[in-house]
């Protein structure tokens, strides 16, 4: 064994002392550590061991075992039928790869800038068989989980593992048979009142997740009573358009990279959600889905709320930049405010712009929409351009008034 291993074997139990402590100084819920002897021992047997293994099979570069795999995946178990939660378990993961790493640092340092070769090999045994460990680990974690949890709290925690970019989620897909994908697009129902809980809507979301193959999950119900759901919506390279795309395109501007069943998931969802919702999409790669997520969300708030009908889609960035832009600017977002109140007086004529834009400015299509003759829509076109002052169908009565109508549409200005 070279010097380098000898000095890790030398320190591997002040090293795992070190780490226990740095679990109760650094992670909550590790604070019963401090209580609870019993527990705190098998914590420190752990780490030891750990460090033993690792000094023990990395000289030679071999792998870790099918036991010793299986007692990492003890551990997991161990922590989940504690009650141990997904950001305890990946901040433990995490402290314990960055510890590790420091101490194999520490013991090259007092070599005296020897051993690099033993280095080298330590590196190259450390990552694969990290990675096996971990994965170990997760599969111990997620086997408590899938006997204490109902189908629809295990989607939720792989669709929250997926946002966080947590190792666990490839355990949980496999338990869920929900396939992963390349690229997601993260769909947010925007409602303003937020369903309460009930056991038919639950069985009813659980129906379409299971249907529709997305993992799905509640977010956090707002100050106001509003709530919101999230569903991750697969999109892999087969996507009709996807070969067409030119280099270093933003997705979120790409609306013909939308999965076909789009549409048709929103409207289930929605039907099952029972109440009017703003629909807000944005695209990414499994990486890049926490910001993804706070996209869609901003693009669900500047939505129209409709209900659950042909009519309600999902909007991406594409489809409200100007609303966006015009919520930033306070100054901007009060006078289409005031053009908006104009409307008021006149009858139905923000119902009537809404369809007139959503129809690309037919008359024929929008009058049918409405219910109404050609000649009452003329009359209501009008009357929005004696009360405003701007022309429904000239350049910038499209861009004032529909964006005017999309931020009253949206509940922004409640």
């Amino acid at each position: 064994m070279g010097s380098l291993f000898v000095e890790l074997a030398r320190q591997a139990s002040a090293n795992a002392r070190r780490e226990v402590e740095a679990y109760t100084r650094e992670i909550p819920e590790f604070g019963f550590l401090d209580k609870d002897a019993r527990a705190r021992a098998e914590t420190l047997e752990h780490a030891l061991w750990l460090r033993r293994r690792t000094i023990e099979l990395s000289p030679d570069s071999s792998p870790l075992t099918d036991d010793d795999l299986g007692h990492i995946a003890s551990m997991g178990e161990l922590r989940a039928g504690a009650g141990m939660s997904l950001d305890a378990r990946q901040r433990v993961l995490r402290l314990h790869t960055a510890l590790m790493l420091r101490e194999i640092n520490e013991a090259t340092d007092a070599q005296r800038g020897g051993g690099v070769e033993e280095l080298m090999r330590m590196v190259q045994w450390f990552a694969p068989q990290g990675e096996r460990g971990i994965g170990a680990y997760c599969q111990g974690f997620v086997r408590v989980l899938r006997r204490r949890l109902r189908y629809a709290e295990q989607v939720a925690l792989l669709t929250r593992s997926l946002l966080n970019g947590d190792p666990l989620s490839v355990e949980l897909a496999s338990v869920v048979e929900i396939e992963l994908a390349e690229c997601w697009v993260v769909t947010v129902f925007r409602m303003p009142v937020r369903p309460a809980a009930d056991r038919f809507l639950d069985s009813e979301i659980e129906t379409l997740v299971k249907s529709h193959q997305v993992p799905v999950m509640w977010g956090p119900a707002g100050g106001d009573g509003s709530g919101e759901l999230i569903a991750l919506v697969p999109l892999n390279s087969g996507t009709a358009g996807a070969e067409s795309v030119p280099p270093h395109a933003t997705p979120d501007f790409l609306p013909e990279l939308a999965p076909g069943h789009l549409p048709e998931l929103v409207r289930d969802f929605a039907r099952a959600i029972g109440r009017p919702c703003a629909v807000g999409t944005a695209t990414a790669p499994p990486p890049e889905l926490a910001d993804a997520l706070a996209r869609a969300r901003r693009i669900s708030r500047a939505a129209p709320l409709r209900p659950a009908s042909a009519r309600l889609r999902s909007h991406t960035l594409a489809d409200v930049f100007v609303e966006l832009a015009a919520a930033d600017v306070p100054c901007v977002d009060a006078w289409l405010r005031d053009v908006a109140r104009r409307l008021d007086s006149g009858p139905d004529l923000l119902v009537t712009l809404d369809a007139y834009y959503r129809h690309d400015m037919h008359r024929g299509a929008t009058a049918t929409a409405l219910n109404v003759h050609t000649r009452t829509l003329d009359y209501r076109l009008r009357r929005v351009r004696d009360l405003t002052g701007i022309d429904p169908g000239s350049t910038r009565g499209v861009r004032t008034l529909s964006a005017a109508v999309t931020r009253r549409l949206s509940g922004a200005w409640r």
